[in-house]
């Protein structure tokens, strides 16, 4: 309708887009329209959120042009980027710079940049606690959000920026639900040590973003971090063996040997995972679970997830 104030969601067919989308069609009453930018309008996820409700719009964050086009008109937009797709922090920073230059050409109202911490602002280079990765990055998919951070705030972007956590959703997707050892027994294997994890469903980033929207100006300019709970290993093992009624232990490695499992990433997120154990009080702070809750009353805990989503968790 006219009069809602239309929101540009980048990435609308991805996990984080695309629980935006669907928060803001799910209240049709809340003042606010979806404006789904995805590669291709023609794709299932496209057209299934076009039958929802939303406007879907051909768009590409590596074609600046197309962004400039996609934003015009909009009050507010949700801007993320897909490091996994290309493992390029230089291809990144520039997806997030032309979202931010859309975003001021456009003159929107209200802008959510979905970041990650810099981890060389606690790791420096020069620090041998982990290895340097590309030269010059501890972490490079949280690096070159981090970084890109004084994109948006030295364009003077009404700009909240979105600290996000580790999807559950990576327990589906990216192999790292329960697995057999060599005992063959079930286990999850994080370098960890006995420190929590804040985790969250994928969708309720989304609805947490949404909730920023509505939120208005009290988000404007500041930085909000958001988890649906804090658990250590052991307590996900716990989670995961009374979801699925057979016994899942906790494997802690050390983040050395996360680093040499040889999957694509393995040594970015080994440091990622080091990282948040190296700095758990600042990392869990960061993310507080109150402040989520009452952006997203109805966010989920581990185990209400692992309810709803048990079946669709490869279990070797």
């Amino acid at each position: 309708m006219p009069d809602k104030k239309i929101i540009v969601v980048a990435g609308a067919t991805g996990a984080q887009g695309g629980g935006l989308v669907r928060a803001i069609l799910n209240d049709p009453n809340g003042g606010f329209a979806a404006r789904a930018l995805t590669r291709d309008v023609n794709s299932d996820k496209a057209k299934q959120l076009a039958a929802l409700g939303a406007e879907v719009v051909a768009a590409n964050v590596d074609d600046a042009a197309s962004l400039e086009r996609a934003f015009q008109g909009a009050h507010g937009a949700y801007c993320v980027t897909f490091f996994w797709d290309h493992f390029s922090p230089e291809k990144e920073h520039a997806q997030a710079a032309a979202m931010a230059k859309a975003a001021k050409g456009a003159g929107l109202q209200h802008v959510i940049w979905s970041t990650l911490e810099d981890t060389r602002n606690w790791v420096p280079l020069s620090d041998n606690r982990m290895p340097t990765l590309m030269g010059k990055y501890k972490v490079p998919h949280f690096d070159s959000k981090g970084e890109s951070d004084r994109l948006f705030s030295d364009l003077g972007l009404p700009v909240t920026f979105l600290l996000t956590s580790f999807y559950w959703d990576n327990f589906i997707y990216f192999k790292m639900g329960p697995a057999k050892g060599p005992d063959g027994k079930l286990g999850i294997t994080f370098p960890m040590g006995d420190k929590k994890l804040p985790g969250i469903a994928a969708e309720d980033i989304g609805r947490c973003a949404y909730g920023v929207f509505r939120k208005g100006p009290e988000y404007i300019r500041k930085t909000v971090g958001i988890a649906g709970e804090h658990l250590t290993g052991t307590q996900m093992a716990a989670a995961f063996t009374r979801a699925l009624g057979k016994e899942v232990r906790y494997n802690d490695v050390p983040p050395e040997v996360y680093r040499g499992f040889g999957f694509p990433g393995a040594e970015d997120l080994g440091n990622m995972f080091q990282f948040k154990r190296d700095f758990e009080f600042y990392f869990c702070g960061a993310r507080d679970l109150a402040i989520a809750r009452s952006l997203n009353p109805a966010l989920q805990t581990f185990d209400q997830w692992l309810a709803q989503n048990k079946s669709h968790i490869p279990v070797d």
